[in-house]
C-alpha cells in the first residue's frame, strides 16, 4: 500500500490531507522527504511543524487555509495527533477543537497539504474523528514489515540505489543485519556506492560490506545449537570471541532468545497469531516469525531446563577468573536432547 502511495506522490499527485500512523519511523520519514521532494520549490525549510501535543488544532486549520507569501502550495506538518489514539486526561496539554476539524476534513485548503503524523500503534476507532480522517485523508499504515513486505521493501529500495537484489539474498542481508528499516536503508545505500549503482547484489558483497548484529549471530548461534549441529555452534561461538564479545553478555543474550522461545510458545498454545504475539511481547513480528517457523525448537520443558543451566553458567562467568571462555563452550558441547 505504502509503495502504491510513494508512487502516486513522485508523479506529482500531492493530496491535501495525509495521516501517517504507525510506529516505523523510517517509513514516516522517507514518506515526508518524498513528498517534499515532488513539491515545486519547496525544501525542509520551508516546511511548517507543529507539534500538536503544545499547539492547538485551531492553529494549524488556520495557517493551512491562510493563503501562502511565496510559494504556491504550503507544506504543514501536524506532529503528535494523540487525539486519535484512546485519551489520556492525565497527559493532555492542550484542548483540541475536533469540532473544526471534522468538517475541515471534508473541505480542506486548496493551497495546502497537511500531514497529520500519530506514530502511534494504534488509533481508537471508537472516535468519530478517527473515522473521518481515514475517509478524508490518504493513509500511510507506517507499520513493521516482515516476509514478502519486508522483501519487497528492500529489493524497492535497491533499484532506488541502482542495482538489483534477490529474495534469497534480500533474506540474508535481512539475517545479517536486522530488520531495521534504517539500518537495511544504510546498508542498501552502502552497497550500491560500492557497487557504482549498477549490477546485481551477490552473497559474498552482503559478508564483505554488511557487519553482523550481535543478536544477529545469537540467533544464528542459538539456532544452531537447537539443531544439535555442534561443530557449527563453536565455529560461531568462536568468531563472536575473536570479534570481541565477551561469554559473560553473550550468555545474557542466549538466555534472553530462549526466554522469547518460551514466551512464544505459550502464546502460540492460546491462540495467539504471530502479530498479536509480537504487540504481546513488543518485540518485531519476524523475530516471532523465525521462532514460529524453527521446527527444531524443543519443547518448553526442556527449554525451561536450558534456561535454568544457563542460568547457572552466569553464576559461574561472574565468579571465576579463570578461562570465562571454557565455560560457555563446554554447555555448547553437551547433547542437546529434545522431550
Amino acid at each position: 500500500m505504502v509503495n502504491a502511495i510513494w508512487k502516486s506522490i513522485g508523479e506529482g499527485k500531492i493530496e491535501p490531507v495525509y495521516l501517517l500512523t504507525g510506529t516505523e519511523q523510517h517509513l514516516i520519514d522517507t514518506t515526508i522527504k518524498r513528498i517534499v521532494k515532488a513539491m515545486p520549490d519547496m525544501d525542509e525549510n520551508s516546511v511548517i511543524r507543529f507539534d500538536l501535543e503544545e499547539t492547538p488544532i485551531e492553529t494549524i486549520l488556520e495557517e493551512a487555509d491562510t493563503l501562502p507569501f511565496l510559494e504556491d502550495r504550503k507544506l504543514i506538518i501536524a506532529n503528535n495527533a494523540s487525539f486519535l489514539k484512546a485519551s489520556d486526561k492525565t497527559k493532555e496539554k492542550v484542548v483540541h477543537n475536533i469540532a473544526l476539524l471534522e468538517p475541515w476534513l471534508g473541505n480542506p485548503s486548496p493551497t495546502a497539504t497537511v500531514l497529520f503524523l500519530a506514530p502511534y500503534e494504534k488509533l481508537d476507532g471508537r472516535k468519530k474523528i478517527v473515522k473521518v480522517m481515514q475517509q478524508k485523508a490518504v493513509v500511510v499504515e507506517a507499520m513493521p514489515l516482515t516476509g514478502r513486505d519486508l522483501t519487497t521493501w528492500i529489493q524497492n529500495e535497491a533499484s532506488a540505489n541502482g542495482i538489483k537484489i534477490s529474495p534469497e539474498n534480500a533474506q540474508a542481508l535481512v539475517d545479517m543485519a536486522g530488520d531495521s528499516l534504517l539500518t537495511l536503508a544504510n546498508e542498501i545505500a552502502k552497497i550500491g556506492m560500492y557497487m557504482d549503482g549498477k549490477g546485481d547484489v551477490t552473497i559474498e558483497t552482503i559478508e564483505m560490506l554488511v557487519p553482523r548484529l550481535p543478536e544477529m549471530d545469537v540467533f544464528r548461534l542459538t539456532d544452531a545449537y537447537m539443531n544439535g549441529n555442534v561443530k557449527r555452534t563453536i565455529s560461531i561461538y568462536h568468531d563472536l570471541l575473536r570479534n570481541g564479545e565477551e561469554p559473560i553478555m553473550l550468555t545474557s543474550l542466549i538466555a534472553g532468545q530462549i526466554r522469547l522461545m518460551i514466551h512464544v510458545q505459550s502464546l502460540v498454545k492460546k491462540g495467539y497469531h504471530q502479530q498479536q504475539i509480537a504487540k504481546t511481547l513488543n518485540v518485531h513480528p519476524y523475530r516471532v516469525k523465525l521462532i514460529m517457523e524453527n521446527r527444531s525448537i524443543p519443547k518448553m520443558e526442556r527449554l525451561l531446563l536450558i534456561l535454568q543451566k544457563l542460568a547457572h553458567i552466569d553464576h559461574q562467568l561472574k565468579s571465576t577468573s579463570g578461562k570465562r571462555e571454557r565455560v560457555l563452550e563446554i554447555f555448547f558441547m553437551e547433547p542437546l536432547r529434545k522431550p
